[in-house]
């Protein structure tokens, strides 16, 4: 029987549910994405050990693998010796993340730039839209700081 690593079935539960959330991904794709997260020596998870961990057909596996290797959520290895492939939290995903935040955000203060520009012609000014537009260069700037880190 499979089982390479030891889970906490509380941490293990709470983070299937919360990433299934964050990141909008298919339970299965959830439950394979949490367990990987207790892989602390990177020593890998190999197809078979989430076929029968989670009592899931391998076509049902397969696909949610698939999406998160799509998606940059996990990477996968094959070992010199072996043919299987081993699959890992893609720690530089955090990275990706809060880069797509950040171009979201730029995204957002480029509309309301253009919404201002064209409110001015009309005669608008709303402080609450620049309150809000000077949050999000704030925050684009602390996430870049940040990042510029990792």
């Amino acid at each position: 029987m499979y089982k390479s690593i030891e889970i906490d079935e509380k941490i293990f539960q709470d983070a299937v549910k919360f990433y299934g959330t964050i990141f909008n991904i298919p339970p299965l794709a959830s439950k394979i994405y949490a367990y990987l997260l207790f892989d602390y020596d990177k020593v890998g998870i190999p197809f078979d050990e989430f076929v029968e961990v989670f009592s899931a057909s391998k076509s049902s596996v397969s696909t949610s693998i698939s999406l998160l290797l799509n998606a940059e959520l996990i990477i996968d290895h094959n070992k010199m010796d072996e043919r299987k492939r081993y699959f890992f939290i893609n720690d530089g995903y955090k990275k990706i993340r809060f880069e797509k935040i950040v171009q979201k955000m730029k995204d957002e203060l480029k509309l309301l730039d253009d919404l201002d520009r064209f409110k001015k012609n009309h005669n608008g000014y709303d402080e609450k839209i620049e309150a809000y537009k000077a949050l999000l260069n704030k925050n684009i700037i602390n996430i870049q700081e940040s990042l510029n880190k990792l």
